[in-house]
This record gives C-alpha cells, sequence and structure tokens, in this order.
C-alpha cells in the first residue's frame, strides 16, 4: 500500500468516525421520511400527467367521431341529390378519421394500463410511507428513551460528561478549601509561637515580650489568690500563711548585706 493510499485510508476512517459522532437518528429517520415523502409525490403527479393525456386522448376521440357522423350525414345527403361523388368524398375523410380514432384508441389503451400501473404503484408506496413513518415515530420515541434513560444513569453513577465536570468542580473546591484552611491555621500557630511577627498590631522586641509575660504570669498569680481567697476559711489559711513566710523570707535576703562589703562603722574599727 502507498502512502497516498495510507492517507486516504486514515482521513476516510477519521471523516466516518466523526460523522457517526455528529449523525443524529431522528434528524437521519426525518430525512429519509421527507426523501419518501418527494418520490411518492412525484410518483402521484406521474399519474396525474397520464390521466391527463388519457383524458385529452378521449377528447380527441370523441371529437373526431363526432366528425365522422357529420361525414357519414354529409355523404347521405349528397346520394339523396345524386351527389355520388361529394358522398364518395365524405365517406373517404370519414375512413381517414377511422384510422386517426384506431390510433388514438391504442394510444389510449397505453395511457389506462399506464395510468393502472403507477396507481398501483402510488398506493403501494403510499403504504410503504405510512409503514415507515409508523415504525419512524416508534424508533425515534425508543431512542429518545433510551437515550433519556442512559443520561439518567450516567447522572446517578456521576460517569457522565457533564456532572463530571461538577463533580471535579467541587473536588477541586474541596481541595482548595483544605489547603486555605491548613494555611491560615499554620499562620495563626506561626503567630502565636512567635515566628511570625502580627503586623496588625505594634511590633515588640524581645525585652517588651519578657514584660508581657512577666504581667501575664503577675495576672495569673493575681487571679489565683483571688481564687484561694474565695476558698472557705480553713482552706485558705494554709496557702496565704506560706505565701506570707515566703514573703517574709524574700524580704530578709534582700536586706542582708551581701558577703564581702564592708559597713560604713566597721571600717574605720578595725583601722
Amino acid at each position: 500500500m502507498s502512502i497516498f493510499q495510507r492517507i486516504k485510508t486514515i482521513f476516510g476512517a477519521k471523516a466516518d468516525k466523526a460523522l457517526d459522532r455528529m449523525e443524529d437518528p431522528n434528524q437521519t429517520l426525518d430525512y429519509s421520511y421527507k426523501k419518501q415523502l418527494e418520490l411518492l409525490q412525484k410518483v402521484r403527479r406521474g399519474v396525474a400527467d397520464v390521466a391527463t393525456s388519457r383524458k385529452r386522448l378521449e377528447l380527441q376521440m370523441g371529437q373526431l367521431e363526432q366528425q365522422q357522423n357529420k361525414l357519414q350525414g354529409q355523404a347521405q345527403k349528397a346520394l339523396e341529390i345524386n351527389r355520388e361523388d361529394l358522398a364518395r368524398e365524405a365517406l373517404s375523410r370519414k375512413s381517414g378519421l377511422s384510422q386517426q380514432i384506431n390510433d388514438l384508441q391504442s394510444q389510449h389503451q397505453n395511457l389506462v394500463q399506464e395510468e393502472q400501473k403507477l396507481t398501483t404503484a402510488s398506493q403501494r408506496l403510499q403504504a410503504k410511507v405510512d409503514a415507515f413513518r409508523t415504525r419512524k415515530e416508534t424508533l425515534k420515541a425508543t431512542y429518545n428513551a433510551a437515550e433519556a434513560q442512559t443520561k439518567i444513569g450516567e447522572a446517578f453513577t456521576g460517569i457522565s460528561e457533564e456532572f463530571g465536570d461538577v463533580g471535579m468542580a467541587i473536588q477541586r473546591a474541596e481541595d482548595k478549601t483544605a489547603a486555605l484552611q491548613a494555611r491560615a491555621g499554620a499562620v495563626d500557630e506561626l503567630i502565636a509561637s512567635g515566628a511570625l511577627d502580627d503586623l496588625s498590631g505594634t511590633p515588640q522586641d524581645d525585652i517588651a515580650a519578657q514584660l508581657d509575660s512577666l504581667s501575664s504570669d503577675q495576672d495569673v498569680e493575681i487571679e489565683l489568690q483571688r481564687m484561694r481567697e474565695s476558698l472557705p476559711g480553713g482552706s485558705a489559711g494554709a496557702p496565704r500563711a506560706a505565701l506570707e513566710a515566703e514573703d517574709a523570707v524574700v524580704s530578709d535576703a534582700d536586706d542582708a548585706p551581701q558577703t564581702g562589703e564592708q559597713q560604713p562603722g566597721q571600717g574605720g574599727g578595725q583601722a
């Protein structure tokens, strides 16, 4: 096989496949029914034309027969007045008209037979067209029902092209939503840990952060102390005494002189 034949075969196969996808059975059936109606109309026009020709021949034969009768009467009158020559001429013309009438009768018989054939063919074709129309409507209804059932099944299973696109769009939206939620959670954690600065507020340095932490701890202790004081008297006495003892120890330690330092009065006595 030459390369051109292969190319022709490939293009032919692709074109046939494309046409098969584009073909709609409903449109194809309607087009076939239309062509059959056109053919039936042509047959009916043919029957009408043959019938018209037959009728024309019948009119011509009627006129010729009237002329024959007229010539017959003229020949009879010619003989009555002893004009045999005129009678012979009239009869001669009548004989010529008889030949024409015979020819017309032969043509008329052929037209009658042709008209009968066309009429029979038209009736048969009409029956076929009616049967095809019924079959066409049945096929269209069956095809449309099958197509609707297929689309419903695909919609339920999610394998149709339209619903597949919808499902993919929903999946993409869910993925994007999950990604944004994860990013927002990560940013919140980084801001809470101090790894990222909160640009919505005033920037803070390390010392300010430590002061805020101490203030927070102090607030916690104050709140805890209030909770202790709200307890019954027996339960709050021991913690309060412990706190007062702890405060006394811290105060004595702050008031005691540090080791190695000299008091103002002691330095002169040793000298």
